[in-house]
């Protein structure tokens, strides 16, 4: 069977960058108030092989509908959530390999810039759920050399 992620493979990087979005999301006392909506911001990269038999091409316009919809949400405790289903709806598009999804909120604490989530997923075989995997090139910090376990 052939690998679903192949760094030897070429890929074509499908981008929604720096969605601005409202949503109620929050587990903070001051996040609780359906008034006072949280400011997001959503960065979705998929992941296409570039392929003869590849789609042509990701229409990018359900993650962007999805994300319209935020606002209309229920009040979802954990940025966790959002980005777990934004994640799944990437990998749910014809071709889609792989996706990284970001949830931002960069209002959140005077000191920083934002704090959010983060999520890489590869596609899994039909047989199994889609997995954190790291990008290619990427490390663990203080990770075993692969082959040997850690003791």
């Amino acid at each position: 069977m052939q690998e679903l992620w192949d760094a030897a493979r070429s890929y074509r990087r499908i981008i929604l960058r720096n969605v601005q979005v409202e949503a109620k999301v929050g587990l903070h006392p001051w996040e609780m108030h359906p008034e006072r909506p949280t400011r997001l911001i959503v960065n979705v990269e998929i992941f296409v092989p570039l392929e003869e038999n590849a789609a042509e091409f990701v229409d990018y316009d359900p993650i962007r509908e999805a994300l319209r919809r935020w606002p209309q949400r229920p009040h979802t405790p954990l940025l966790e959530t959002l980005v777990d289903e934004l994640a799944a709806l990437c990998l749910a598009q014809p071709g889609a390999a792989a996706c990284r999804v970001s949830v931002m909120k960069p209002d959140i604490f005077n000191e920083a810039e934002g704090a959010g989530v983060e999520v890489y997923r590869v596609r899994q075989p039909a047989a199994g759920p889609a997995t954190t995997d790291r990008p290619p090139g990427e490390t663990r910090p203080g990770a075993p050399p692969q082959g040997r376990s850690g003791s």
